[in-house]
């Protein structure tokens, strides 16, 4: 592509770089008013003076070039925690992101993951009322930055996982503390039992699997306290689902003595007439009948089967209702490592003798469901360190009377509802109720609903929108909530006028188009720019990697 330089000349496209960028190049600042930088020269136009050319010296060459390529270049440092109810660990990484110039475009896109360092596995430590030890916690994440070489001060992004115990309010308040110094930097996920099903599922190399195969899988995330299933299509999670069965409901301590059992532990005793007291010696026949019933329970939930007794009585989520099968079962989470060899040392817990369980039922055909390993385990949530992303909105904004910024680590949904002619307002509420149930955000979240648009802007699509989007706040009792609408096509100003004047929502809405988000996105929006009336959208992705 070629541009006119301003003096009749053709110039190939280079990127532009903003005056104020090379006003700090030494020996530059006297002649940079409305210069275009082209190759080795620099065109200028003096007052009284014909155009002509200034040669460069090498260091200005050479700071230019430094320049520009901070200009389409950005390296991040970032962190990734993992604090559940078994295990804690993180992981830093390096992320190069590249603007997208051949496009023409402001967005940047991953171009480059290295991971630095991943920290040992940690048992989550948890003081004598069973609450998570925040203290020791916080001395293990110093330890891991002081391994890798690395300061707070280093991150520039990061992303806290919490899962089992850790989302529980009495731990999650102790938690949050750990990074409230960094809370601009943090995005910090309570994750329920539908998003850490849908992470696993992701983080483990599920999704990419089924992506590339065109295949059915069934993703079997074991970890110390549940069991998450995940079923995918073509990278598409069709239904997911949770119950209590994990490597970790019974723990012994150094003396042998079997010191942690959790009430799903205790449920699978007593349905077996098996009475297991904390601290008191347990046969171990009675802790096999615990392991065998805890296999069951899992190996029918692969297999399909409607929830019974057992099942039932420990099952966390509706069931994933479907006639799909599927083709392959790929296993994440810690009991994970040892189905697939990677790990042969016990921990005083129920993980090596579960797994071992599992692996026969595949090895005998009672699961006839060909195994295959997705490349994660124990590390599967966590895979996903924080990311930056910048975009720019389009300039057709809305932003309601009450709606205040800027706002931080907003969540992004992404629902899924049929973009032709024919959709309907019910399926549009349908799409966020189920986006809404796999992320399991609390009521009082401030949400944002990323929109693919296709088609024409004609009002009746758009009203049929926007009453889905107010029946599901509706239904879903978030009335009083802030709405950011994040819309890919150029009617986002539509869309909020529409549902604050016609429909006359109660929430205070800002509506943003220009702007794509997917599911694991998190948002921060900065004050509205003038006199371009655009919004700076910040976008906090969690990269997942199918290597290691």
């Amino acid at each position: 592509m070629n541009f006119h330089d301003g003096w009749g000349n053709h110039v190939s496209h280079t990127p532009f770089v903003p005056m104020h960028r090379l006003q700090s190049v030494p020996g530059c600042s006297k002649f940079l008013q409305q210069n275009r930088f082209r190759g080795r020269r620099v065109l200028s136009l003096h007052d009284d003076i014909e155009p002509h050319v200034h040669d460069l010296s090498d260091d200005q060459k050479n700071a230019i070039a430094e320049v520009i390529w901070k200009t389409e270049n950005v390296e991040l440092t970032t962190v990734g925690i993992d604090i559940g109810s078994s295990t804690s660990h993180l992981m830093f990484a390096r992320v190069h992101l590249q603007r997208k110039t051949q496009a023409l475009s402001s967005q940047f896109v991953v171009v480059n993951r290295k991971i630095l360092w991943r920290s040992p596995i940690l048992l989550t430590p948890f003081q004598t009322d069973n609450t998570i030890d925040a203290g020791l916690l916080r001395v293990f994440i110093d330890q891991c930055y002081e391994s890798a070489g690395l300061k707070p001060s280093d991150i520039d992004s990061g992303a806290v996982i919490l899962t089992g115990e850790a989302i529980k309010r009495k731990n999650a308040r102790a938690i949050a503390q750990l990074f409230a110094a960094d809370s601009g930097k943090f995005v910090c996920a309570s994750a329920g039992h539908h998003m850490e099903s849908v992470l696993a599922a992701n983080g483990s190399g599920a999704v990419a699997v089924s992506r590339q195969t065109h295949r059915a899988v069934l993703n079997v995330d074991i970890g110390g306290g549940t069991t998450k299933l995940a079923l995918v299509k073509n990278g598409e999670i069709l239904g997911t689902c949770a119950f209590a069965v994990g490597g970790r409901l019974m723990a012994q301590a150094e003396d042998g003595r079997w010191t942690r059992i959790d009430e799903a532990a205790h449920q699978t005793a007593k349905a077996h007439g098996i009475t297991l007291r904390p601290g008191q010696a347990i046969q171990p026949a009675d802790i096999d009948h615990v392991v065998t019933a805890l296999a069951d329970v899992l190996i029918s939930f692969i297999r399909q089967k409607p929830a019974a007794g057992l099942a039932k009585d420990l099952l966390l989520t509706s069931e994933i209702v479907t006639d799909l099968r599927p083709d392959f079962l790929t296993f994440s989470g810690g009991v994970s490592e040892y189905i697939y060899h990677r790990e042969r040392t016990g921990y005083g817990d129920l993980a090596k003798p579960l797994a071992a369980k599992i692996a026969e039922a595949i090895a005998n055909g009672h699961i006839a469901i060909p195994m295959l390993d997705p490349g994660q385990g124990i590390r599967a949530t966590v895979i996903g360190a924080s990311q930056f992303s910048v975009q720019v909105s389009g300039k057709t904004i809305y932003l309601s009377p009450g709606m205040a910024l800027p706002v931080h680590n907003v969540p992004v949904l992404s629902p899924s509802f049929r973009r032709n002619d024919d959709f309907s307002a019910i399926s549009v509420t349908a799409a966020i109720g189920t986006s809404l149930a796999r992320a399991d955000l609390p009521g009082d979240q401030p949400l944002a609903l990323a929109i693919h648009w296709h088609g024409d802007p004609y009002h009746a699509r758009l009203h049929r929108l926007a009453q889905g989007i107010a029946a599901a706040l509706k239904k879903e009792r978030r009335e009083q909530v802030p709405l950011i609408l994040m819309v890919d096509g150029d009617i986002g100003r539509l869309l909020g006028h529409i549902l604050k004047h016609e429909i006359r929502i109660a929430n205070n809405i800002v509506s943003i188009d220009g702007i794509q988000l997917h599911e694991f996105d998190y948002v921060d929006i900065g004050e509205v720019m003038q006199p371009a009336n655009v919004v700076p959208v910040v976008i906090k992705s969690l990269l997942f990697s199918a290597g290691s």
